[in-house]
Formats: structure tokens, C-alpha cells, sequence
């Protein structure tokens, strides 16, 4: 059985999103953002191509003509007695009407690369959100909310200013350069020379400080996270800040890493905000080489060269359009090298493993017999947390886990509905191996309530049908009323038309707790999973609940997890693990006869830590 560990049960703000998944050269990972957009979009991107090629042409035409228009025309106007201006006038409505097609097309491209741009951030977050659903629960508890949340938000928008901007910046370039560079080998091959020699240089400072800043790029991007993380984390914590006076340490904290942030930004910035201005006095500096070459061309009496004084004004105008691409480029620098550390981000959560489900059985009218036979676990190989679990029950039964803070009583509940995988042993639903069934089938014979409730934005009502989404209104509010939700639903401002909103903040602990038991009621599963479902509910709430449950629980197979011993004493079996082992094993009156660790439990203290 393949095995998939992605760390331990809980994982810290610090989480990163994992880059060994990706390719780590920059130009690879910016090849496959490339080929993603190619797989979706080749026809706009063969248009835009088209424009631009179009758009080139027609800038290479205005440079060309301004040699035409001063050998050809402005000379032999001013030596003329009784110059003729209509020939120039018509040239240069000829002239006029190219640059506005240029126009037109610049125009066009720009559009359609914003449509590709949204487009294929539509489809990566589409992709993104898809994959999420179906990764393993581990890898939600080895990386932090906020490190998640800034892949689909500064890592997805980093590539879609790249993608707007920077794409066709390099198609253009690309395009130019060659079709200038063809024309000024027909105008001059010295002056040429020059030109390719200063482009080189360019291009040369342009790789040495890209080189050098990303790592801090990759460091900005790691740090954004972090931040992010860590204010989600106040804002869902703030009460617990405000009850111990935390929050000058909170403060403190966030100035430190806010202050590695600015940090990290800061280098990255300050090395590729100065590629443009210098490689725009590399470039004036090759225009003025240019000129003193060319001029010494054009006035030198050579049987070897010989230039008018309109091909060197030309060839400054083409030297502008030669060296302004790699300038351009070089102005991208800081969107390029953002969007390839965003790509490794975005690629590495969609690369991440999903979760396998290699059951094919489907369960037909089951009953809710749980097995457990020999069972090992460890949320890493190196970390084992059951020994030798061994569980036999009946269907109906109500089973009851006890025990210290870390003794294994969650976990077990995971290992039922396959949140995670054993290393060793068996575990049977109704004979069956729990690997051999689907998951979907297997979560869905299960109702369960998790210690830490999550209520959706929308109506009450739509928070019970969660459990069964093809629930009448009926069968919610008779799930309500059997669980004791009823009453306070109704006093509510709309009652179940009550419109929750941020994960029920409006209502009390124990209240949102009611919904999530009612949630598990009207799935009307044949096992229940209560993970502690009475942990946040007063003592006379938690009597009403208990009686509800009580006849929830009939006929169905229970497992409780409960700190307060007197909620399980009818259990038909109460299990008592610590430290992952199962130490006592029996009803309540079998353990107390015993008089071993649950009777210490149970005449000690009822609330167990």
C-alpha cells in the first residue's frame, strides 16, 4: 500500500510551500509557465505574434524613411530655387497611414494579452482550487493557511503581470531585433558592429544583475508568506491575544518578520531597479559612438565606404530600435524574476501528491461493524504514535476513547475514515479492509463532529443540509430539534434563514457546536464520529445535547472521544489509551473494578488534561 506522510498532524504558520517539486532552473519553470499558456491560448498567441511582427515593420518603415526623407527630399528641397512640396506631402500621408495601422495592431495585441493574462489566471486558480480538494489532509497540517492563501493571491498575480506585460515585451524584442538588425547590416556593417557590440554589453550587466537578485526575489516572495500567515493567524487568535495581554509580543513579532520582508524586498529591488538606468546609459553611450563613427563615415573622401548624410540619421533611429528592446527587457527584470519564484510556488501546490484511493468496493446498506486488528501509525516513519491497536465491535455499540492529551485518541478517529493511512495491522468496516473501499463511500456512511467546528458562509439552514445535501427542510429542522438546536435557531433574527457569516462569529461556541452535531443528524449515518462534540457546551446545554444525542446514537455505532468521564459512562466499551497503547479495555463498572487508570481518572478528576 503506497504510504503518503506530509509531516505531523499540525503544521506552523512557517510552513513553506515546498520548491523541490519543481524544476529550480528559472528558464524551465518559465518554459512550462509558457507552455501552459501555449496549451489554452495558441491562437492568441499566434495573432499577437502576427501584430506585433506587423507593429514592428511598420516602426523599422518610419526609421528607414527618415533616410529617404532627407537624401530624397529635405536636400533637394532646400537646393531647389522653386521647391514642389506635393510629393513629400503625398509620402508622408503614405507614411501616416502605415504608422496608424502599426497603431491599430499595438492596440490589438495589447487586448488580447490582457484576455490571455485573466484567462489563464481563471484557469490556474480553477486548477489550483481542484487540486486542493483533492490533496491528503496531512499536507493542510505540514503547511500554514497563509502560506496556501499567498500562492493563490501574490504568487497567481505575479504571473499575470508577467504574463500582460512581460510576454509580449519578449516578443517584441525578439521580432525587432531581428528585423532591425537585418536592415542596419544592409545600411552599414561598421556601424553595425558598434550597435551589436553595445548590445552585448547590455545584455551581459542585464544577466549579471538579474543572477544576483534572485535569490532575493525568492526570499521576498518566502517572507510575503510569512506575513500573511502570521496576520491570519492573529486575526482568527485575537481573542486569546486580548485575554493574556499578548499583544505587544504580537507587535514585536510582526515588526520582525514585516521588518524581513522590507528586508528581502529591499535587496531584491535595489539590484533590479538599476538595470534600466543603466542599460539606458549604455545605450545613449552607444548612440553617441554611433554618431562620431558615422559622421566620420559620411565626411571621410573613402573609395572604401562611402554614407550620405540621411543613412546615418537613419541608423540612429534603427540603433534606437535595436538597443530599446533590450532596455525594455531589462525594465521587466524585476516582473520576470517575481513571476518564476511565483511559478515555483504555484507549480509545487499543483504538483503536490494527491491523495490515492486505490478501493474499489462500494458499501451497500452497511452497518457500522469498525475492526481494528494490530494497528500501527506514525505521522512520519520515524515517529510511531499506535502500538498494537486492537478494537472489536458490534454494530451499534458505543464505543468511548480515554485518555491524556497526546495518548492517541484523535488519531485512532482519523485512521477510521482514512484521513491517513496505517503502516501496519487492519482495519474493517463490516469485514471489508478500509482500504479497499472508496473514501467517498467509506465518509459517507459517517457522520462526524470535530473538536474544532467550521460553519460556511450561508443560511443555517444550508450549514445543517451540509451533512446531506439533498435534505429536505424538513428533515434539517427535525435534525435541529433532535440535537436541541431548535430553540435558540429560532430566536434568531430569521431563524433558519439566518445568514452565517464569518465561520459563525455571531453566534456562541456551544450554539455553532449544536449546528455542527445537527450537521451530522441529518446525514442519518450508521457511524457517528464525536471527536469531543460537547467540549465547548455548559453543563445544562450539554444535558439537552446529551438526551439528543442519546437518541441520535441508537442503533448506530458511536466512537466518543469526551474529557468528561460522567458523558461516557453507558459506553459498551470504554478504551483507555496512553501514549498510543491500549492499557484498560472494558465497560465502566469492569474498569472500576479494576481499579487501575480509569479509576484513578474517574475518582480523581472527570475533566481529563
Amino acid at each position: 500500500m503506497r504510504q503518503m506522510n506530509f509531516g505531523g498532524p499540525r503544521g506552523g504558520r512557517n510552513g513553506q510551500i515546498g520548491f523541490q517539486s519543481v524544476d529550480s532552473n528559472k528558464r524551465a519553470v518559465l518554459w512550462r509557465l509558457t507552455k501552459y499558456v501555449l496549451a489554452r491560448y495558441k491562437y492568441y498567441i499566434a495573432t499577437v505574434l502576427v501584430c506585433i511582427v506587423i507593429t514592428s515593420f511598420t516602426t523599422l518603415a518610419s526609421s528607414l524613411f527618415t533616410r529617404t526623407l532627407i537624401d530624397d527630399y529635405i536636400v533637394p528641397l532646400t537646393q531647389a530655387d522653386r521647391p514642389e512640396y506635393a510629393s513629400l506631402a503625398q509620402v508622408l500621408f503614405k507614411l501616416g497611414l502605415i504608422l496608424f495601422f502599426g497603431v491599430v495592431c499595438s492596440f490589438t495585441y495589447n487586448r488580447l494579452m490582457i484576455s490571455v493574462s485573466q484567462g489563464t489566471m481563471l484557469r490556474l486558480r480553477k486548477r489550483l482550487f481542484e487540486q486542493m480538494q483533492h490533496l491528503p489532509v496531512g499536507y493542510f497540517d505540514a503547511h500554514s493557511n497563509g502560506d496556501l492563501m499567498s500562492v493563490y493571491t501574490n504568487d497567481v498575480d505575479s504571473l499575470r503581470q508577467v504574463i500582460s506585460t512581460s510576454l509580449a515585451q519578449v516578443f517584441n524584442s525578439v521580432i525587432t531585433i531581428s528585423i532591425t538588425f537585418a536592415s542596419m547590416l544592409v545600411l552599414s556593417v561598421p556601424l553595425t558592429g558598434v550597435s551589436i557590440l553595445m548590445a552585448i554589453v547590455m545584455m551581459l550587466t542585464t544577466a549579471q544583475l538579474g543572477k544576483r537578485s534572485r535569490g532575493y526575489f525568492r526570499a521576498q516572495q518566502q517572507s510575503l508568506a510569512r506575513v500573511n500567515g502570521f496576520i491570519e493567524e492573529m486575526m482568527t487568535g485575537q481573542k486569546v491575544v486580548k485575554v493574556f495581554c499578548h499583544e505587544r509580543q504580537a507587535i514585536a513579532e510582526f515588526e520582525d518578520i514585516n521588518e524581513q520582508l522590507r528586508s528581502s524586498a529591499y535587496n531584491a529591488n535595489k539590484i533590479a531597479n538599476i538595470v534600466m538606468p543603466v542599460n539606458g546609459n549604455l545605450g545613449n553611450l552607444g548612440y553617441v559612438l554611433i554618431a562620431v563613427v558615422g559622421a566620420s563615415l559620411a565626411l571621410a573622401d573613402s573609395a572604401y565606404f562611402t554614407m550620405s548624410l540621411g543613412t546615418v540619421v537613419a541608423f540612429l533611429q534603427l540603433n534606437k530600435s535595436f538597443t530599446q528592446p533590450v532596455s525594455s527587457v531589462s525594465q521587466q527584470i524585476n516582473s520576470v524574476l517575481n513571476a518564476s519564484v511565483g511559478a515555483e510556488r504555484v507549480f509545487a501546490l499543483m504538483d503536490a501528491e494527491p491523495e490515492i484511493d486505490e478501493g474499489t468496493v462500494e458499501l451497500e446498506n452497511p452497518q457500522g461493524d469498525v475492526d481494528f486488528s494490530d494497528v500501527d501509525f506514525g505521522y512520519t516513519p520515524e515517529k510511531q504514535v499506535l502500538f498494537d491497536i486492537d478494537i472489536n465491535t458490534n454494530p451499534g455499540q458505543k464505543i468511548a476513547f480515554v485518555g491524556g492529551t497526546g495518548a492517541g485518541k484523535t488519531t485512532i478517529i482519523n485512521l477510521i475514515n482514512r484521513f491517513y493511512e496505517i503502516q501496519a495491522g487492519k482495519i474493517l468496516y463490516d469485514g471489508i479492509p478500509v482500504t479497499d473501499i472508496r473514501k467517498d463511500s467509506l465518509r459517507r456512511s459517517m457522520g462526524i463532529v470535530l473538536q474544532e467546528t467550521h460553519l460556511f458562509t450561508g443560511t443555517v439552514l444550508d450549514n445543517i443540509r451540509y451533512g446531506k445535501l439533498d435534505a429536505t427542510d424538513e428533515e434539517c429542522v427535525q435534525a435541529a430539534r433532535l440535537v436541541g438546536a431548535d430553540d435558540f435557531i429560532r430566536r434568531l433574527g430569521r431563524g433558519y434563514q439566518t445568514v452565517l457569516n464569518a465561520d459563525g462569529g455571531n453566534l456562541s461556541q456551544g450554539e455553532r457546536q449544536l449546528l455542527a452535531i445537527a450537521r451530522a443528524a441529518v446525514a442519518n449515518p450508521p457511524v457517528l464520529v464525536l471527536d469531543e462534540a460537547t467540549s465547548s457546551i455548559d453543563t445544562r446545554t450539554e444535558q439537552l445535547v446529551q438526551r439528543g444525542m442519546d437518541t441520535l446514537m441508537q442503533g448506530r455505532t458511536t466512537f466518543v472521544i469526551a474529557h468528561r468521564l460522567s458523558t461516557v459512562r453507558n459506553a459498551d466499551q470504554i478504551i483507555v489509551l496512553d501514549h498510543g497503547r491500549i492499557i484498560e479495555q472494558g465497560t465502566h463498572d469492569e474498569l472500576l473494578q479494576k481499579r487501575g487508570r480509569y479509576f484513578q481518572l474517574y475518582t480523581g478528576n472527570e475533566i481529563i488534561s
